[in-house]
């Protein structure tokens, strides 16, 4: 009976997830652009690099170099307890900094003709 019951349910599983086994669409291979308004109103697509690893994660980055600062710094001092203290307010120094302190900011300039 066992073995009815397990063969069932490996059949379903087979054909339950056939159609996430089958392929998909390539999108590594996705363009970047940026949409480019002229004066006239007309709008254009033109390609762009794709941004660094910094540009994209930078919240990520950040936040993980504070975390592992503070833990160091607390590892030195106090151990194990003070490598964990120091983890924790290396990570909510670094979020504060990167969430609220320093925010990405857009920079807009004149351009004079």
């Amino acid at each position: 009976m066992k073995k009815y019951i397990l063969s069932t349910i490996i059949a379903a599983l087979l054909v339950g997830l056939s159609p996430v086994m089958l392929p998909v669409s390539v999108e590594a291979q996705k363009q970047y652009v940026r949409k480019v308004v002229d004066r006239n109103g007309r709008v254009r697509y033109v390609r762009v690099k794709k941004p660094s690893y910094y540009r994209r994660h930078r919240n990520r980055i950040n936040v993980a170099a504070g975390t592992g600062a503070g833990a160091v710094i607390g590892g030195i001092l106090g151990g194990k307890k003070g490598a964990l203290i120091g983890a924790g307010v290396g990570a909510g120094s670094s979020a504060l900094y990167t969430y609220k302190i320093n925010k990405k900011k857009r920079v807009y300039k004149k351009v004079r003709r």
